[in-house]
């Protein structure tokens, strides 16, 4: 009798015992973003993962943390992942750029580098984010003002797209263009006297912007740290950088290994051969929170700056088609290259044209369906002969949501009113492969993933081809991590994945659409720790 106590003593000892984590989380509404989209109470950390995933009764039951999270009743998603920014640029931006985002006149961009030079003792005068398509007059500005209000200054202005500058003339000469410069894939722009406005388009704006002197050390470890803030506030907990060098690649490394930069990254390698090789000899890089195993390209230009090019003319310019920006040796080169490194090949895209020459060149490398994912970046406007084309090849679309509704003021007016109903077609691209990335485009877009939600899902414009709230979120996080083949460890809620989360002041699934920008991030965590 007293060897059955004894045991009924001990096995009510063990079956009470509750294992140890570093975080618990409960009474939450949690969208675990799994196979089945279920939902759960609470889950367990521990060392950086989810252990356990349920109900609050099972979690509190089995499980005691050093902390513990009651979340009362608000809603979690898995961490935000922007499937294609600028992430280096955005915090160059905010280090050095007169914010020009929102001008509603080219009067009003002067005033804002004016006020902007006040404390800049440098011979530079840089800007970013002017947008022509917001002035009564919808057409480039010419640089005389500059050259006027700024002599001593060398002053760069770039359009929102990134595709545009305005320079005054000093650059122009310091670069040697003039009225008769023939550069490929870029254009200077001349005025009705045949003169050079300032205005450079893609490749010549490349051109200009390659002379602008790069941030020290100490200003590009300011600037990441400030858009890491930025992201955090919004959400996000992995970024994809779309193009980057080798020091800016290295500069991220060694602050993620130090502990500065807790922002995962999945850099997309510039397309120069020094940059490919020196990435492309190691393989594939999978860090702890370091990516690189995709390079980045481009097709063409913008529409907003109708350097996006189009297989029939611009409705509103009928005399350009916009730009291929590369020759077709270039494409061959580093779709061959990639192609045999196991990299993704991911290119930038707008126009119906654009996206057509991609489509073609891609075929010669991935032939069938496969699962290579080579992406097609932004993915705006697209021929309808074309659709098939991405499932023909696992061609993966990758979308910015936000561009509809930025663009809709004019995008009739750029595309007509039958080729824009093939434009900002996400729910067509979604149908081809049956997934899809989205993020932000920031700085060219604002840098919200709310912003990026609600454009997707309660746009008023071509509404045929707006994803549901369920297309969306999954966009913006398993969706996202497919993008760069981490899905197996990050972009749901699941044991083993690593736990970054956040938690919303309101259900993104259940809000009315017209109270969804109005939803507040209150907590971003990564790895299981809160970072905002």
């Amino acid at each position: 009798m007293k060897r059955i106590t004894l045991f009924i003593l001990l096995f009510a000892m063990f079956s009470c015992s509750k294992t140890k984590v570093d975080l618990i989380v409960h009474n939450a509404n949690i969208y675990t973003v799994d196979n089945q989209f279920s939902k759960a109470q609470a889950f367990a950390v521990q060392d950086g993962k989810f252990v356990a995933v349920g109900s609050d009764r099972d979690i509190l039951r089995h499980y005691n943390a050093v902390k513990t999270l009651d979340a009362q009743g608000q809603s979690i998603y898995p961490g935000f992942i922007d499937g294609h920014c600028h992430f280096v640029g955005y915090g160059e931006t905010k280090v050095r750029y007169a914010d020009l985002n929102g001008c509603q006149s080219f009067d009003e961009v002067l005033a804002r580098l004016a006020k902007h030079n006040e404390n800049n003792d440098s011979e530079w005068l840089l800007g970013r984010g002017w947008d022509q398509n917001l002035w009564d007059v919808k057409e480039f500005p010419e640089n005389t003002e500059l050259n006027k209000r700024f002599p001593n200054k060398k002053v760069l202005i770039t359009r929102v797209d990134g595709h545009a500058v305005l320079v005054s003339d000093n650059i122009l000469k310091h670069i040697g263009f003039n009225a008769k410069s023939n550069i490929e894939g870029g254009e200077v722009i001349l005025n009705k006297s045949g003169k050079p406005t300032g205005i450079l388009l893609d490749n010549a704006a490349d051109i200009a912007k390659a002379i602008v002197p790069p941030l020290d050390n100490a200003q590009k470890i300011k600037a990441l740290k400030i858009a890491q803030r930025d992201c955090f506030t919004h959400g996000l907990t992995s970024v994809t950088d779309a193009g980057l060098d080798i020091k800016s690649i290295a500069l991220i490394d060694s602050l993620q290994q130090a502990g500065v930069l807790q922002m995962k990254v999945n850099a997309m390698i510039n397309p120069d051969d020094g940059t490919m090789d020196y990435f492309m000899k190691f393989g594939v890089i999978e860090k702890e929170r370091l990516t690189v195993r995709s390079v980045k390209i481009y097709a063409d230009g913008a529409l907003g700056s109708r350097g996006a090019r189009l297989l029939e003319p611009y409705t509103d310019m009928p005399d350009t088609q916009g730009l291929i920006v590369e020759n077709e040796d270039f494409y061959d080169h580093v779709c061959e290259k990639a192609y045999n490194a196991g990299y993704q090949v991911c290119c930038h895209a707008i126009g119906d044209g654009g996206v057509h020459m991609i489509l073609n060149e891609y075929a010669k490398f991935l032939k069938v369906e496969n699962d290579l994912r080579w992406r097609i970046e932004h993915s705006q406007v697209v021929d309808a002969q074309d659709f098939k084309l991405y499932k023909e090849y696992s061609v993966i679309p990758s979308i910015q949501a936000t561009h509809c509704t930025s663009d809709m003021p004019w995008a009739e007016e750029r595309l007509g009113s039958e080729r824009v109903k093939n434009a900002y077609a996400y729910k067509a691209l979604l149908d081809q492969n049956g997934w899809l990335v989205n993020g932000t485009d920031f700085p060219i877009e604002h840098v919200s993933t709310l912003k990026t939600f609600y454009s997707s899902v309660a746009r008023k414009y071509l509404t045929d081809n707006k994803l549901s709230r369920e297309e969306a979120l999954k966009s913006m996080t398993i969706w996202a991590a497919k993008g760069y083949f981490a899905e197996g460890r990050t972009g749901s809620i699941e044991i083993s994945k690593e736990a970054d989360f956040v938690i919303l002041s309101d259900d993104l699934m259940t809000v009315e659409d017209e109270k969804i920008p109005e939803i507040k991030v209150m907590n971003t965590f990564i790895d299981g720790e809160m970072v905002y």
